[in-house]
Order: structure tokens, then C-alpha cells, then sequence
């Protein structure tokens, strides 16, 4: 399948990468391998993961406080937020 992400998306992963890499030195790559590693599992099964809001699914991190939030159809994933679980939880909603 193919992943297309929100134009917001990339600032959203900057963030906090920057973030963790402030933290500790190599948090940020962590983050991304994690992020990365999720991205497959979405994509071999998208289906698999709880509906969310308005349709969406929802993909939670395992190490890192995050959830993938996405829709898809027959070839291509959407990913409208990479977003932190406690943070401004609905920002996203009105992403398309």
C-alpha cells in the first residue's frame, strides 16, 4: 500500500523528534525507528487497528507516547497525524 501524509504531518514528527533528541542523545532516531516500524504494520494490515474518530483508526506506539491516525482505502493509507496521546487530542478532526 501506499502512504500519503498530511502536509502537517512532517512538522508534527519534527517536533518531536527535536524534542527527544534534546532529551538524550539518539531518543530522536528511536523515535523515528518506531515510527518507521509502525508504518509497516499499518500497511500490511490496515484493517487490524480500532476505529478512532470519524472513521479514522488509530495505531498506538509502543514505546513512545504516540498514535499513528489514519483512514485507507483499496491502495493508499492516509495519514492525517502522528499525534501525542495527552496533547490537544482533537486537533486533527479536521484534517481530510
Amino acid at each position: 500500500m501506499r502512504l500519503v501524509f498530511h502536509p502537517d504531518v512532517l512538522s508534527e514528527i519534527s517536533a518531536s523528534y527535536n524534542w527527544y533528541q534534546e532529551q538524550a542523545e539518539g531518543l530522536g532516531e528511536d523515535f523515528l525507528t518506531e515510527l518507521e516500524s509502525s508504518y509497516d504494520a499499518v500497511c500490511e494490515l490496515p484493517d487490524t487497528w480500532p476505529r478512532f474518530k470519524k472513521g479514522f483508526r488509530r495505531f498506538l506506539l509502543s514505546k513512545f507516547p504516540f498514535s499513528i491516525i489514519y483512514r485507507f482505502d483499496e491502495n493508499t493509507i492516509y495519514v492525517v497525524a502522528v499525534m501525542h496521546n495527552s496533547r490537544k487530542p482533537g486537533y486533527w478532526k479536521d484534517r481530510r
